[in-house]
């Protein structure tokens, strides 16, 4: 992405959050909800994880990559399941649908930061006005 890209970007989280905050003193839990989904849903399919490139011998006897110090590339998506390390080779023409996946993840963990005070504020709001209502 070029440099104005980012910044163009960078300008359009930073308008949309500030408007966003300003709204957040008068949403409701249901209405977090409903923004979280509608943003999320364009983050499909989103991954955890992390594509790495690697070069590796392989098990040929005088295999000419390897013994040139050349190896075979490769891309590996390595990530955690049930607290244990696991590795998935990637094939070469599916790199870039798993770096967008891998993106989306990562937006999709920004998203969530977002909303988890928003989602808690609206909550504490509506507990608040709850109690008032039965006091009246």
């Amino acid at each position: 992405m070029a440099i104005g890209g980012i910044f163009w970007l960078t300008c359009t989280c930073v308008v949309s959050h500030t408007y966003d905050m300003k709204e957040a003193r008068f949403e409701s839990s249901t209405d977090v909800v409903g923004w979280l989904q509608s943003e999320a849903a364009e983050l499909w399919p989103a991954l955890l994880g992390s594509l790495s490139f690697r070069r590796s011998p392989c098990v040929r006897d005088n295999c000419p990559a390897c013994m040139s110090g050349e190896q075979h590339p490769s891309y590996v998506l390595y990530g955690r399941l049930k607290g244990r390390r696991v590795a998935v080779y990637v094939p070469e023409e599916l790199v870039p649908a798993v770096r967008r996946g891998l993106d989306n993840g990562r937006a999709l963990q920004e998203l969530l930061q977002h909303a988890a005070p928003r989602y808690v504020k609206a909550l504490k709001r509506e507990r608040t006005e709850a109690s008032k209502s039965k006091k009246s």
